[in-house]
């Protein structure tokens, strides 16, 4: 037996399951009640596993993989990650005194995986939550003038790596091999140039919204506030922009499909819709959170003293 409970502190999201004994194994929830969980993921976008009992990280990667697909590697990354095991990973490690924003895994991308799970094997003595929010209120909320152009123009991506000022090519493509560099490009439909110095530039264009393949819901779905420029504190875009001169080199950016600068004001906008609607609580050491990637988008909140959350993820899905 199990203890459901559809809400913590009065919020839809996310649905809490915790464990009716002591030491009760998180495997047995698979087993006994898999469509219920895809179900509940559906409906609500996310599953909070407490007060169960779990063999730390192989456990957990057992636990991700046991809902039947392969787990998925951290391909074309955009933060620094590290391998814990096959198919698990550390959360990305930014310093702690920073703050990730709202965003859904690989929405910069025309693939993402469609479930993720985080486990807190070690909470914070202070802060280090990881919020969360609904993808689709998040797009219902959108003012229609942005909702409606990043819908039709989509969002593209340019980024330039080997400068030392971001991810190395070889750690995002996990290669040495321009070739197989190129050869994952082309696969997936992204525009790759090498540039003086053993240095690289690739641009994609990717959604701006997008639709629930299951559901049919529809989703903000984008990075474009990660990406773009004016996700950087005033000084250090200066000191950039004084750095690299052309705004096509700096390390990231975003630019609507057509190849348009987008407003600071509209990223503003977005950013604060993003923020009315985070869900932050509380980790518990040992906690698992399950979510639909399209369905919830994901967040990192400051901390002190040692934290440590593994990831994984499943269930390849490619942009039609």
């Amino acid at each position: 037996m199990f203890m459901m409970q559809p809400k913590i502190d009065q919020e839809a999201l996310p649905f809490l399951l915790r464990a009716s004994r002591k030491q009760q194994p998180l495997t047995d929830v698979v087993s006994e009640l898999r469509d219920m969980i895809q179900r509940q993921l559906y409906a609500s976008g996310g599953i909070l596993f407490r007060d169960f009992h779990l063999d730390g990280a192989e456990g957990f990667r057992s636990f991700a993989a046991s809902f039947g697909d392969p787990l998925l590697t951290y391909e074309f990354g955009s933060t620094p990650r590290t391998q814990v095991s096959s198919g698990v990973y550390t959360s990305t490690e930014y310093p702690p005194h920073q703050s990730i924003p709202l965003h859904n895994e690989q929405a910069y991308t025309r693939d993402w995986p469609m479930k993720i799970w985080f486990y807190c094997q070690q909470a914070a003595q202070q802060g280090g939550e990881t919020p969360i929010a609904d993808s689709r209120l998040i797009y219902r909320d959108m003012p229609a003038a942005i909702r409606n152009r990043f819908a039709e123009k989509g969002v593209m991506y340019v980024r330039n790596y080997g400068s030392g000022l971001d991810v190395d090519w070889r750690q995002v493509f996990g290669t040495e091999s321009k070739a197989e560099v190129e050869a994952y490009c082309a696969a997936h439909e992204i525009t790759c140039e090498w540039k003086d110095g053993d240095e690289l530039r690739t641009r994609q264009i990717c959604q701006g919204t997008a639709v629930h393949p299951v559901t049919g819901d529809v989703v903000w779905f984008n990075q474009a506030h990660l990406f773009h420029v004016s996700s950087l504190a005033p000084e250090v875009r200066d000191s950039l922009l004084d750095i690299v001169g052309d705004p096509l080199e700096l390390p990231r950016n975003a630019y609507y499909g057509d190849g348009s600068p987008i407003e600071d004001a509209t990223l503003a906008a977005v950013r604060g819709v993003l923020d009315r609607h985070k869900i932050i609580f509380p980790w518990q050491t040992g906690d698992v959170v399950m979510l639909d990637n399209m369905l919830t988008a994901h967040a990192r909140e400051p901390f002190k003293g040692p934290r440590r959350v593994i990831v994984a993820m499943a269930q390849a899905h490619r942009l039609q």
